[in-house]
């Protein structure tokens, strides 16, 4: 188990949060035969949300991918809560939501820290299919927001 997911986090000087409560009428993850999906999840730690704003205006590029990446450990949360990290095979779909200020085209960078983290985690079974998307407002008027698919044994 030294270089299962868990371990990974750990070299990365990552740990597991708790799984973010939702905001609305819906669950963190559900599994439907051999895949999990996740929830959208928004950057949030000890129940606040990390940033608010539009990125390009109040939130760079460069702290939109650390909050893109804390998503991403809030979507690994909720799959360890479910079925456990090491029974994730695959990663197979990221969709990341980026709440962006006019002109800002940079979407695909940002959720890049969702990404990264993904294949620093999972290797060769994280590299996945990926969607980044500039939106006018998420929930909470958060910068990010991150789905994920994810097949397990």
């Amino acid at each position: 188990m030294s270089n299962g997911p868990h371990a990974k986090l750990a070299e990365l000087g990552l740990a597991l949060p708790e799984v973010v409560p939702p905001v609305a009428s819906y669950v963190p993850a559900v599994q439907s035969g051999q895949h999990v999906y996740v929830s959208g999840q928004l950057p949030m730690a000890d129940g606040k949300l990390l940033a608010t704003g539009k990125v390009g205006n109040g939130v760079s590029a460069d702290q939109a991918k650390d909050l893109a990446e804390r998503c991403a450990l809030n979507a690994l949360a909720a799959i360890d809560a479910l079925v456990g990290l090491e029974n994730v095979v695959k990663i197979v779909k990221l969709t990341g939501f980026v709440a962006s200020a006019a002109g800002f085209t940079g979407q695909p960078a940002v959720i890049n820290g969702a990404s990264d983290l993904f294949g620093a985690v999972f290797g060769e079974a994280g590299r996945h299919a990926r969607s980044a998307v500039g939106v006018a407002e998420l929930p909470l008027d958060a910068p990010v927001e991150v789905e994920v698919i994810v097949e397990v044994a």
